[in-house]
């Protein structure tokens, strides 16, 4: 079949890759240049199966108004005018309150669990595959906690992922400072913490641009600086999609007997257009790429600190921390003072943890290179959309927030699957479904 998949990050790439080996004609509609040059391009680093905890929990809405007042807060909420474009983020926060409770918790810890462990073989496949190389570290992923509180939840969010099968362990002070002796230098702060020695981390923009290369290798079609201008429809099913040559200007139309929309943030007002309404909203998010000076006092285990609700990753000869999420539109500024702010606190934090370690002297500067930021689609479950939709010959595959790359192989498989009439061998669906499924029940009425 000939199919066309509007974006080139993780998931827009992966889906293409699995198409081409299922022996589909794929085409890739991209406005960048070159793959994951957006959310994929600088993320967390990290494949985390062990931390997919939803944003929504019965916790959330307390600390998220508390957290209004601070420029460095973890989940900042921005308000918007409520009319217009504003009315998606108002809609998207009801139904975010509406998973902030323990039911809902579990459901979508169940779903996401399943997800990413389905998508961590598909990476490992993949990567046995192609050779593709991408600075990755097979030594897990530790958390540390700086309150007892924090710890003790821990360890039942550690409970709850062993319930659906991921090892994560509640381990002490001493244990964690054995698994990464550069938490050395701040271990007297340091409460436990958990680890998940399966988990793993690497540069998700390497491993993207490369697998896109692998795929045109097999045939798949790139079309790098194109806009995607509309879906036309025809008797219920789109029939074509405008696209515009960024350089040029000339409009094209495509015709495909699939569309799959893998736009990241972008997916749901491309999709409203026909119709199609679904609660992805971005979060924007920040991160900080640092050079090591002192390689060996620099970790090698990837780890998130739960203080500030960052992660910290290793890449080869760097240190990325990434973290933050601002609900409230579209913006990618990082001159403006919130940002500015948002990006101090990263740098910060890494001398903070690891003084000397790294070069931060530049976080002063502003339009400084080492700091990025990207929309991650999220949904109010955190749980993405992947399936068909309700319009004839339209899929989707987006709304992945902060797992993307945790996730991305796995989606692509799943849909790549689901197109060629086939059934994914995982357990998408609700707590309690018999039956496998890899159309989430909210998609079904899409």
């Amino acid at each position: 079949m000939k199919i066309t998949i509007l974006g080139a990050g993780i998931i827009g790439i992966s889906t293409a890759w699995h198409l081409a080996e299922r022996g589909h004609d794929v085409t890739v509609v991209e406005r960048q240049p070159d793959a994951a040059l957006e959310t994929s391009f600088a993320n967390a680093a990290q494949i985390s199966v062990s931390y997919c905890e939803p944003w929504a929990n019965r916790e959330a809405p307390l600390k998220a108004l508390k957290w209004m007042l601070s420029k460095e807060a973890p989940l900042l909420f921005r308000p918007q005018f409520p009319f217009g474009k504003g009315f998606h983020q108002y809609r998207w926060g009801l139904e975010f309150l509406a998973n902030c409770n323990d039911a809902a918790f579990e459901r979508n810890v169940q779903q996401l669990v399943s997800l990413g462990s389905y998508s961590h073989t598909a990476l490992k496949e993949v990567v046995a595959a192609t050779g593709i190389e991408y600075k990755r570290l097979e030594k897990g992923i530790a958390h540390f906690y700086l309150d007892q509180k924090s710890f003790d939840a821990a360890g039942q969010a550690a409970a709850l992922m062993g319930k659906y099968g991921v090892n994560r362990r509640v381990v002490s002070r001493e244990e964690l400072l054995k698994i990464e002796p550069a938490f050395q230098q701040f271990a007297s702060q340091i409460v436990g913490g958990t680890y998940t020695a399966s988990d793993e981390s690497g540069d998700a923009r390497v491993f993207t641009q490369e697998l896109a290369k692998r795929c045109a290798a097999k045939g798949v079609k790139f079309m790098w600086n194109h806009d995607v201008l509309s879906l036309n429809q025809r008797s219920g099913d789109i029939e074509t999609v405008s696209v515009c040559e960024r350089s040029t200007g000339e409009i094209r139309t495509l015709t495909a007997d699939h569309f799959v929309v893998a736009m990241g943030s972008y997916t749901a007002p491309l999709l409203r257009t026909v119709g199609v309404n679904l609660p992805i909203y971005p979060g924007k998010g920040y991160s900080a790429t640092f050079k090591i000076l002192k390689p060996e006092l620099a970790p090698q285990v990837s780890f998130i600190d739960d203080s500030v609700k960052c992660a910290v990753s290793r890449l080869g000869d760097e240190l990325r921390i990434a973290g933050t999420i601002e609900v409230g539109g579209y913006s990618l500024d990082l001159d403006g003072s919130l940002a500015r702010a948002r990006c101090a606190m990263l740098a910060r934090r890494v001398e903070e943890l690891f003084p000397g370690v790294c070069d931060t002297r530049s976080a002063e500067e502003g339009g400084n290179p080492n700091f990025w930021t990207g929309l991650r689609p999220a949904t109010p479950t955190n749980i993405p959309y992947i399936g068909k939709t309700r319009v004839g010959k339209l899929w989707v595959n987006a709304g992945h927030g902060t797992l993307g790359w945790t996730h991305g192989a796995g989606s692509g498989k799943a849909i790549a699957e689901l197109i060629s009439g086939r059934q994914p061998a995982m357990q998408f669906g609700f707590c309690g479904m018999e039956k496998p499924t890899a159309v989430w029940p909210s998609l079904k009425h899409a």
